[in-house]
């Protein structure tokens, strides 16, 4: 192929270090570009990035329609106009070939959460007789009372704990950080886990400040973490699929349908634009109208 490896490398190089974006961003980027690159090389295109021209790029996206759905659709088109806009910023090509392709339109996917009694049953459904249980619960009261990324949780450190000041210290997409208050009630189930298991286990080298450990001592996976939710869904008895990210949809939706301000839960989200935090409104559409009650000036 002709140089598309190092033109990407620029790329992501430059996502990374100006963009702050997270490695696993990164890696989706990467993947989405791949597919083009792939593509040219099974069909002997020898074309470089700087001379690809818009009916090429057309007859790839042509090509990947049957095999993706129209987010995936809309997520590659996306990738793809963001790295050619990158090429035009830095004076490689002239324009973008992708200037005039449009992403399939999208409906709004409204979040899956679970019930407040959902949620304890899940907790519920881990045994705590175990090690291993009594961290789960912990991971689990931690990802829906503060309304965590599975990312923040693997990577939660003792040192951003401040039971003291109600607060924990996350570090989020883009390693932005924000402090997110601790309920009483979450933090009694990190204490005990602390207390019982975490504060007597050896932890490996790189982790000894890392809050949830597996058995030997290093950090949990995020794969782990789904797996851990997933087996607690099937002994609960919820149906439903589940993963980490629906506790924390969950947190957001409890939140909202208790009066909460929807600007208050962007900032605990970490969501970078309140229209991201909106789609709660849309699973809870009783906010608006007890907002209405509440506040027009002839309720």
């Amino acid at each position: 192929m002709t140089n598309w490896a190092s033109y990407i490398k620029s790329y992501t190089d430059y996502l990374r270090i100006e963009r702050g974006l997270s490695a696993n961003t990164l890696v989706n980027y990467r993947f989405d570009l791949e597919k083009l690159t792939r593509y040219l090389e099974q069909n002997n295109m020898n074309i470089s990035p700087v001379a690809i021209e818009a009916a090429d790029l057309e007859a790839f996206l042509y090509h990947m329609a049957p095999q993706i759905n129209a987010r995936s659709q809309a997520r590659l088109i996306s990738a793809l106009k963001n790295f050619f806009n990158f090429l035009v910023f830095e004076e490689y090509r002239k324009d973008s070939p992708m200037q005039l392709i449009e992403a399939p339109k999208l409906g709004r996917k409204l979040p899956e959460t679970l019930s407040l009694t959902d949620v304890n049953n899940l907790v519920n459904a881990i045994d705590r007789s175990t090690a291993e249980g009594q961290r789960n619960v912990a991971i689990l009261e931690t990802l829906y009372g503060c309304g965590l990324r599975v990312s923040e949780a693997v990577t939660l450190r003792m040192s951003d704990l401040f039971p003291q000041e109600g607060f924990i210290r996350v570090v989020g997409k883009g390693d932005k950080q924000r402090y997110i208050p601790l309920a009483d009630a979450t933090y009694k189930f990190i204490r005990i886990y602390i207390e019982t298991i975490r504060k007597h286990m050896i932890a490996a080298k790189g982790d000894e400040d890392i809050l949830f450990l597996n058995r030997r001592g290093k950090r949990l996976t995020r794969a782990m973490i789904f797996t851990i939710i997933r087996q607690a869904a099937d002994r609960a008895g919820i149906k439903k699929v589940i993963s980490p990210h629906t506790l924390r949809h969950s947190f957001a939706t409890h939140l909202l349908e208790n009066g909460a301000d929807l600007r208050a839960i962007q900032l605990m989200l970490g969501h970078e634009s309140i229209t991201t935090t909106e789609i709660y409104v849309h699973v809870d559409r009783s906010h608006l109208k007890k907002t209405i009650e509440a506040f027009h000036p002839r309720k």
